[in-house]
């Protein structure tokens, strides 16, 4: 990607300006999502690098089904994450 593109406040308006030699922002999730992929492809004789040369039809099924793992884990990792929260919460107001 050559730059990313932001908005910038002037005194008048809103306008855009393209900003060179930024790194996009990777979403934190992005790497575990992208593990939890190759978890689920491993699981059934594959690796991701494999995925280009299946067929199109199987390719899209594994690829859609290892997505849908993925986002289940995460989500349960994320629910794992409230709930210990709200027991540190919890606990940190019992010791006030």
């Amino acid at each position: 990607m050559e730059g990313e593109v932001i908005l910038q406040r002037t005194e008048d308006d809103m306008t855009t300006k393209k900003i060179e030699n930024v790194e996009p922002i990777e979403d934190r999730n992005a790497l575990l999502e992208k593990a939890l992929i190759k978890e689920y492809l491993q699981t059934k004789g594959y690796l991701l690098e494999d995925i280009k040369r299946l067929p199109k039809d199987v390719a899209d099924k594994l690829m859609k089904e290892a997505s849908q793992y993925a986002s289940l884990k995460l989500e349960e990792v994320q629910a794992r994450a409230h709930f210990i929260k709200e027991l540190h919460d919890d606990a940190s107001s019992l010791e006030k």
